[in-house]
Order: structure tokens, then sequence, then C-alpha cells
């Protein structure tokens, strides 16, 4: 059996992944987590105790800014793919606490390339962001575009991330790809996110806050897709591109083993239609409160997927019309709702 590192494995994403691969009985998974309270610890330790009762996932409360504890794991754990989710998340906390983005996402993953590339990791895998398109206005966003106007610090970290992978894959041959996740949502999701929000409150009867006065468009991909690209994209060891050229260079590729893909649902959706879908599954009218666009926010996404689909296959199958009930159904069952 293999041995996947994932870090961030109780987070929303990382704790799908995990599930995914021990359900798959193929793989031994190393999980690391520093369980910070950015949201509710109480979701993130019962993510992780789904986790711990597989006898093939072993589990390290640490920090991956915590540079001894990161070199120890991968000096006792022969790993072989890396799976990068855990960060700062957050577009607008990252205008309150710009320190701990430095920390998490920029420390935290010098660390990380250090380990992969002293001990012969195969692949690492890592999390970037839609949100590094920035003041991109060009539809859909393709990862053939250029990312140098970043409008929020979390959004310059992953695109910093980024430049970090390729400079260790073209200096020491370590095969990189970054997965520029667009809007994810579903079950066990987190509480700061729209869904979540607009779903307690609406039940609790509060306004929602509607911002840039509705006119959002955001590509809503829901976990099960996420989760099978991201496991289907681990075993594609991506390969130097022999038709790249530093004459009219490809951002997406390289001369070395690094790649970045989008990996999203391939449409976008209006924030109106989001929140109708979501009015219909409970049943229940929302109470808006409209408002201008926040700092760091971009008003439209939408990924161009054509290079996941081609090199593995990657075509997303759930609608909002879908995965929208399935997450309210997680909620109410979860926190033991009455509507």
């Amino acid at each position: 059996m293999d041995n996947v590192l994932v870090t961030g494995c109780a987070g929303f994403i990382g704790f799908h992944v995990c599930k995914n691969l021990l359900e798959s009985s193929r793989y031994k998974v190393i999980g690391i987590d520093n369980l910070n309270p950015y949201y509710s610890v109480k979701l993130k330790q019962d993510r992780l105790n789904l986790l711990l009762d597989n006898n093939n996932f072993s589990f390290y409360k640490i920090s991956i800014e915590d540079r001894n504890s990161i070199e120890d794991i991968f000096k006792k754990n022969k790993i072989r793919y890396v799976i990068h989710l855990a960060a700062q998340a957050g577009v607008r906390h990252s205008l309150k606490d710009p320190y701990s983005y430095i920390d998490s996402n920029i420390v935290a993953f010098i660390n990380l390339l250090e380990g992969c590339r002293h001990t012969g990791v195969e692949h690492l895998v890592f999390a970037s962001s839609s949100s590094v398109y920035g003041l991109n206005t060009k539809m859909p966003f393709s990862v053939k575009d250029n990312v140098d106007h970043p409008i929020s610090l979390y959004a310059a970290t992953k695109k910093a991330n980024e430049l970090m992978a390729h400079t260790y894959s073209y200096l020491y041959a370590l095969p990189c790809t970054g997965l520029r996740f667009f809007t994810v949502y579903g079950p066990w999701g987190r509480p700061d996110m729209a869904l979540f929000k607009f779903t307690k409150a609406i039940i609790e009867d509060r306004p929602i806050d509607v911002y840039n006065y509705g006119k959002m468009e955001r590509d809503f991909t829901y976990i099960d897709d996420i989760v099978e690209g991201v496991i289907k994209v681990m075993g594609r060891i991506p390969e130097p591109n022999q038709k790249w050229s530093s004459d009219n260079p490809d951002p997406s590729s390289s001369i070395c083993p690094y790649k970045i893909y989008n990996i999203g649902n391939n449409r976008s959706v209006s924030l109106e239609r989001f929140i109708e879908i979501i009015e219909k599954s409970l049943g229940k009218k929302a109470k808006k409160n409209y408002m201008e666009i926040q700092p760091g926010d971009v008003p439209k996404t939408y990924a161009d997927i054509e290079d996941l689909t081609k090199d593995i296959g990657f075509r997303p199958k759930t609608k909002i019309e879908e995965g929208i009930p399935k997450f309210i159904k997680w909620y109410i069952d979860y926190f033991k709702v009455k509507l």
C-alpha cells in the first residue's frame, strides 16, 4: 500500500479526499491538521473522528509551518504522494489577519517542498485557487492566461505557491501539480462559505448578506466531483512539456515536470439562482440584505477545464440542483434541525 500524506485532513476538502483514499483500500493515509479555530473546531474534530476509525489512517496534530515536525514526519514515513490542502483560507479574513496567511500559506509550503525534495516524493499535488485570476475578466478563466494581478493577499499567497512549486520542479525535478479550485461546496462544508451561511441564516429566520446587490456569479463545484479529480490527478505524474517555448511561455506547464489545472464545474451560476435553490430545498424564503461587493471579491468565476478533461477525463457530474439539496440534508441531519 502506498503512503499518501494529506495536509488539512480535518478540513472540508481534505476530509473528503482522505475518506475516498481510505475507502479504496489501496492507500495508507497520513493526515496532518492543526485544528485551528478559524471556524468550528467541533466540526473539524467530527470529520477527523470518522477518519480515525480506519486502521490505515494515522494523524499528526501539528502546524505545517513547524519545520522540525514536518521534517520528522517525512523522515519517519516513506511517502509516495503528497496532497497539500491545508491553508489559511478566506479572501475577506486576509484583510484582517495578513500575517497568518504568510505563516500558513508561504512558510508552510516551503517546509513541504523541502520535505518532498529530500525524501524522493513521487508527486506533490497542491491546492491553488480561482482567486489567482484577480482582475482578469476574460471568460472562462484559462490556465493559459496570465494571472499577475491578484486582488487579495490570499490570492497572492496561492500564486506564490505556484511559483515556488515551479522553482522546485525546475531545480530538483520534483513533479508538482497545482489545482485551482472553484467554489467547492457540499456536505461537511465550511461554515464561512455562502451555502453554509445562507442555509443557517434562513433556517434561523435571519437576513442573508447578498454582496454586489446579487450580481455575482460563481462556478460552484460539488465536493464529490472535486475529490474524483484530485485523486485522478495524484496518479498522473506531470511530464516536461516538450513543446514549451520561452519565447511564448505557457503559464500552465514548463520544461520541468510541472502542471497547473483549473478544477471546476465549467459553468457559471448567478448568486440569485443559487439562493433560489436553497430556498426551494428548505421550503422557506430568504430575507435579503443587499450590499456592495466586498474588497478582494471578484464578481464572476467560470473555469475552463479543457486541459483537465483531456489529461484525466475529468467531467463534473453534479449540478447545483442536485448538490445543494444534498448539503441541506446533511446540514439538517448534522445539526438535528427541525423545520
